[in-house]
């Protein structure tokens, strides 16, 4: 199946590991032009690294991004456009808040998070939903979670906050719909990723037990029995950004084994 990807310039944040990273390969697997970014410059060079180790021919640009800070966003998705003069897919992502029960949880703490979580993916959007609107296509896809449908304990933060990315995500489709901008959310499951590993051992610490044992409660719970892999994350986000899913938008598509009791 051609999914229409070849040259399309691609922008995922939080690239650097995880889901972010499984992402930008799949989409250099398909011919795209990929823009990468995480905070830590290290880290981002990195990934590039590897993404061309793995498809010499991928044409990757990766930047030190701060998610937190609406003018290093602007300044990413500026350049973004002066390299390649478009974007035409978004994939808006970064690593969860600190993993804590409510009483634990100042303003402060709170804020971090927002600012994290909502409006980092209010921020990059923003960003490119302009120059999609000149070229009259587009796709936005929010990487959110599972737990806006099943709330994760300890989670608070993530659970309340990408619910909130979720129903932005759903104004934003019907508000660009007409201009031929798509925008989903994709709520992936338990998957076997860095930010899961750091869930798990916070897990493991508050129920004392081990991290062994945390890792088998998970999977007995999901009726696949596994987690899922970050590639197969990725390869419905690739399939949400092509121009095979030119009929889908506010939606929100969950990859989770089963997990997920709610049947809609």
């Amino acid at each position: 199946m051609d999914l229409g990807l070849k040259n399309k310039v691609i922008i995922v944040s939080g690239s650097s590991q995880g889901l972010g990273f499984a992402s930008a390969l799949s989409f250099a697997r398909e011919g795209a032009k990929v823009a990468i970014c995480s905070r830590k410059k290290n880290s981002i060079e990195t990934a590039a690294d590897k993404i061309l180790s793995k498809v010499p021919s991928a044409d990757i640009l990766a930047f030190t991004v701060d998610m937190t800070n609406a003018l290093s966003i602007q300044q990413f998705v500026n350049q973004v456009i002066k390299k390649w003069e478009t974007v035409h897919v978004c994939v808006t992502n970064t690593g969860g808040p600190p993993s804590m029960q409510f009483m634990e949880a100042g303003d402060d703490i709170w804020q971090q998070a927002f600012n994290l979580t909502l409006m980092s993916a209010v921020r990059l959007s923003r960003a490119v939903i302009p120059i999609m609107q000149k070229q009259r296509w587009g796709r936005i896809i929010h990487i959110c979670s599972a737990s806006v449908k099943n709330p994760i304990p300890n989670l608070l933060m993530s659970n309340s906050l990408r619910s909130a990315v979720v129903a932005m995500s759903k104004t934003q489709s019907n508000e660009l719909a007409a201009e031929n901008i798509l925008v989903n959310c994709l709520l992936p499951g338990w998957t076997d990723t860095e930010r899961v590993g750091e869930i798990m051992t916070a897990k493991a610490k508050y129920q004392q037990i081990s991290l062994d044992e945390a890792y088998m409660q998970r999977k007995n719970m999901i009726p696949l029995k596994r987690m899922g892999t970050p590639e197969e994350i990725a390869d419905s986000i690739v399939f949400l950004a092509s121009e095979r899913a030119s009929f889908i938008t506010g939606t929100n598509l969950t990859v989770d084994g089963g997990e997920t009791r709610i049947p809609f």
